[in-house]
């Protein structure tokens, strides 16, 4: 499956039907949720009922597309379900209840309630909301697929303006050759990440660049008069801020995770819990503009993508213990060197990469799927027999 994305352009009463659409939406899967929690024992299929319902008797949900309110329907349906396997799993802490939602940006149709041009080029939708006929713009050809492909379609409203987001049934997996390379991967805020190699890429640190900005929009924000139509506009504009800077930081992730996955045949990382991280309040905003997360998801898309192995290793101790050989050598912070008694002196985060892939050896080295060669790398390393890359990246720029 692929997301193909294009920026909708339409007329302002247009645009209106479109926030009424998601307000729609948000009513029906509130609705949904109301509907569980009063009741016991209400299934997936009871929620979609229950959108006919909710059609009858009121007149606006009614104007809404019907795959659209099924489509509300299974986003109830969703955080219920995540509820009941977190309970299942045991996860400690909160097991993320079901809320209702206050904001949503979105409304999602199947395959009806829309018609694409001949020429791929504009969209109608068909509902009685009255949206009507939007033009699309991109880079993307949808001439390429068939409509068949096209399993769900929706609008997205963004700080800068309305996207449609089609979501096509294609096979995105690619066979590239071997490199015979593995590579482990500590992500800290000195550098973005340091590898086994010794080699770093510089952490751009994209908040804290677009920082004086976001903070002039805030003053801007917080000098209108609340309700009035300037103050809007200057959330918008604060909006459009944050949202430039983490469509940088995605991008930064993405074509970073691309080039590591690309270049070896294992990737090794840490399995780090960032919302636990964050509470550590004199590091917070650090770490998410770091944006681990985002890079790890990345990771894991593309070596599903390109057929690599990435391996997430427990991070205890990575950092303390010595990769030669093996001692403790407790340290702070900020102790950026690591010195140990064996004569191995590296670099803080160098070690903590080599610990890292050394793990992962350890543990793939185990399963079926994996042969282990001592005379490949010139040490217990696994060699993957279908799968490859081009050379390492040291850096983007």
């Amino acid at each position: 499956m692929i997301i193909i994305e294009f920026k909708a352009y339409g007329k302002s009463l247009q645009y209106q039907a479109i926030d009424e659409a998601i307000r729609t939406v948000k009513f029906i899967r509130n609705s949904c949720i109301r509907l569980w929690m009063d009741n016991k024992g209400t299934g997936k299929y009871d929620l979609s009922k229950y959108c006919k319902i909710l059609a009858k008797e009121f007149p606006f949900a009614n104007e809404l597309n019907s795959t659209a309110r099924q489509a509300a329907a299974e986003r109830a349906w969703s955080s219920i379900s995540r509820f009941f396997d977190n309970c299942k799993k045991k996860i400690p802490g909160k097991k993320g209840f079901p809320k209702f939602q206050k904001r949503c940006r979105s409304v999602e149709y199947k395959q009806s309630g829309w018609k694409l041009s001949p020429d791929k080029k504009s969209i109608t939708f068909s509902d009685k909301k009255g949206i009507g006929k939007l033009k699309l713009k991109g880079t993307w050809d949808l001439w390429r697929f068939d409509k068949k492909q096209i399993k769900r379609l929706r609008i997205v409203k963004r700080a800068d303006g309305y996207y449609v987001q089609f979501c096509i049934s294609v096979d995105v997996n690619e066979e590239l050759e071997p490199s015979r390379t593995t590579i482990g991967l500590d992500v800290g805020l000195k550098d973005f990440y340091t590898d086994s190699d010794g080699n770093s890429e510089p952490n751009p640190r994209f908040y804290r660049t677009g920082e004086k900005a976001i903070k002039f929009y805030q003053r801007r924000v917080s000098r209108k008069k609340k309700g009035s139509s300037n103050r809007k506009k200057a959330v918008n504009r604060l909006g459009r801020q944050h949202l430039k800077i983490s469509r940088q930081r995605e991008e930064h992730a993405k074509r970073l995770a691309g080039c590591v996955v690309r270049s070896n045949d294992l990737v090794a990382y840490e399995d780090l819990r960032v919302k636990n991280l964050v509470k550590n309040h004199c590091l917070a905003k650090s770490i998410n503009d770091a944006g681990w997360y985002q890079f790890r998801k990345w990771l894991e898309h593309f070596g599903e993508k390109f057929g690599r192995v990435t391996v997430a290793v427990n991070p205890a101790y990575t950092s303390q213990i010595c990769s030669e050989c093996g001692e403790v050598v407790k340290k702070s912070l900020s102790t950026r060197t690591h010195v140990c008694k064996c004569g191995c002196e590296l670099d803080r985060d160098h070690n903590a990469a080599i610990n890292i892939l050394k793990r992962a050896l350890s543990t793939v080295g185990h399963t079926g799927t994996w042969i282990v060669d001592p005379n490949a790398y010139g040490e217990s390393t696994p060699t993957l027999p279908d799968s490859g890359l081009v050379e390492q990246v040291g850096s983007l720029k």
